[in-house]
């Protein structure tokens, strides 16, 4: 797993392996990653990265939060409650050397504390578990989620926007589905 592109292009995240089952780490492949950021650096959503305050909610490894920033995102939060995934991340913020720039949220993401909001959401979470409506939810209640921001949520199925959300774009790679919902701007 590394980044693929911006000013941390090629750098090598840390070691999963094969992913922690027992953890629920699913790392999100450099493939579908690519085709992800393409889709929110180009078309009709502009450029949703650059300059963005990014949430990664069951954030893993901070894959996706750390290439937001590695293409041009302000900050980025990290929520997980796994000791194996608050590892990880700590040890990818440290190889990139982005301390300043991110803050690691040791919680699981359906209990989320009160935050500022944010331009550009990961959710990612447990396939088949049911999280996904529930953090999602407390993320907006707390505050994370800012009006028109951009929500990623990837699932083994397409999602269904929750009220105040729109879905503004839906694809599949392989078994993963990423479905794109945008907050509407009256928040």
């Amino acid at each position: 797993m590394r980044i693929i592109a911006g000013t941390h292009r090629g750098t090598r995240l840390a070691d999963v392996g094969a992913g922690d089952e027992a953890a629920h780490l699913r790392p999100t492949s450099d493939r579908v990653r690519e085709s992800l950021f393409n889709v929110l650096q180009g078309g009709r959503f502009g450029d949703a990265v650059r300059g963005a305050r990014v949430l990664d909610l069951f954030a893993g490894t901070g894959a996706l939060g750390l290439e937001a920033l590695s293409r041009g995102a302000v900050h980025a939060t990290f929520v997980d409650n796994g000791g194996a995934a608050q590892t990880l991340i700590r040890a990818n913020i440290a190889k990139l050397r982005r301390e300043r720039d991110t803050r690691l949220i040791l919680t699981s993401a359906v209990a989320i504390p009160a935050g500022q909001p944010c331009d550009l959401v990961f959710l990612d979470p447990p396939y088949g578990m049911a999280l996904g409506h529930t953090a999602l939810d407390a993320a907006l209640r707390q505050g994370w989620i800012a009006p028109g921001a951009l929500i990623v949520w990837e699932e083994a199925r397409g999602q269904v926007a929750p009220q105040g959300l729109t879905v503004a774009d839906q694809r599949r790679y392989g078994d993963t589905f990423v479905t794109l919902m945008r907050r509407d701007q009256a928040g």
